[in-house]
């Protein structure tokens, strides 16, 4: 009876993101029974695909397995209601496609990245969006140049929309035209979910025939949030060559890849593939390692889109990596063979 009492202690630790409150406390616990060796546990949801289930569910077997160890432990899931007869991700009037852009580690340069591509896509003639999912640390109105920008609301009462920023053709929306630079962000997961869930239905993209979506670094609230809000065409994993980052974009492609998310990996991009800088353009330094990207991506059997290089000059700090006006033409035939693999694998053309 001690076991079974510790394993409710333990389960009310893990917190559903909706209210932050336990899963005993919440009474998500259906049952919990302990029989020698072996833990088994029910947790039932109200919905029938509540977007946390999953997540809640490995977060109960790491616990229990934590505070139990050696004993074998199950948790099962079921929901209180049948699951609704209608499609679990939708379209955006208006946009064609929809591809999200992830790393498995911050400081990989996904955003910019995203943004390069966008800017790159625009001058193949494409009309292009960059919706900034990373609600904790957004970086797209910086790397555009449009930090000051003051959303402005348009339509009638109840059906507002808010009308996006422009750089260079590209339409941005990101959280941080909505606060301070000053000022830090501290909200519970269902607050981050319900910002992202309204920039997504409520700005006035027009008609799109790319949106990108820049997600947060890692695995999260967002990610699943994203995915069951709108229907994905693919995803852009990037990574730099280093051992550590190419290790952390396993977990991003196998979520994309997971049951119930399903969406297809386009393929793998190694940014800082190597270091040039503009006053030696036939030298290169690979200050992060060489070739680990592309061997992942071989080794999981995903496209190795391309890398890129850093290529800066002594009076430059990186800050800045995208012009509204085009793709640096340091880069630019990197970018512009990436965005023509991505169109291609999109339109199933390879």
């Amino acid at each position: 009876m001690r076991k079974k009492e510790i394993a409710l202690e333990v389960l009310d630790r893990v917190l559903h993101p909706e209210g932050g409150v336990g899963l005993v406390s919440g009474g998500f616990v259906e049952g919990v029974e302990v029989s020698g060796d072996r833990i088994e546990v029910v947790v039932k949801f109200r919905r029938a695909r509540d977007p946390f289930a999953a997540s809640l569910r490995r977060q109960a077997e790491v616990a229990l397995t934590e505070a139990f160890p050696g004993m074998e432990v199950s948790v099962g899931v079921s929901s209180a209601e049948a699951a609704p007869k209608i499609e679990p991700s939708r379209r955006l009037a208006g946009i064609e496609r929809v591809i999200v852009v992830a790393s498995g580690k911050g400081g990989v340069g996904k955003s910019t990245v995203a943004a390069n591509l966008a800017v790159e896509l625009v001058s193949q003639g494409y009309r292009v969006g960059v919706l900034d999912a990373d609600i904790y640390g957004p970086s797209q109105p910086s790397l555009f140049g449009v930090e000051g920008y003051m959303p402005v609301a348009e339509g009638g009462e109840g059906s507002e929309m808010i009308v996006p920023a422009e750089s260079g053709g590209v339409k941005i929306m990101s959280i941080g035209f909505f606060i301070s630079p000053d000022d830090a962000l501290v909200w519970r997961g269902p607050m981050a979910v319900n910002a992202l869930r309204q920039l997504i239905r409520q700005t006035a993209w027009g008609g799109l025939d790319y949106l990108l979506i820049d997600l947060p670094p890692g695995t999260g609230d967002v990610h699943l949030s994203v995915v069951h809000e709108l229907e994905i065409d693919g995803a852009i994993i990037v990574s730099t060559p280093g051992g550590l980052a190419v290790a952390d974009v396993r977990r991003g492609v196998e979520m994309f890849r997971s049951e119930g998310i399903g969406v297809p990996v386009l393929g793998l991009v190694e940014n800082m593939a190597w270091f040039t800088p503009a006053e030696l353009p036939d030298n290169r330094y690979y200050i992060f390692g060489k070739g680990g990207g592309r061997r992942f991506a071989d080794g999981a059997g995903i496209e190795f889109l391309g890398e890129i290089p850093m290529v800066l000059s002594d009076s430059e700090s990186g800050e800045r990596m995208v012009q509204a006006d085009g793709v640096r033409p340091e880069v630019k035939g990197y970018y512009e063979a990436i965005g023509r693999r991505v169109v291609d694998k999109v339109a199933g053309k390879c």
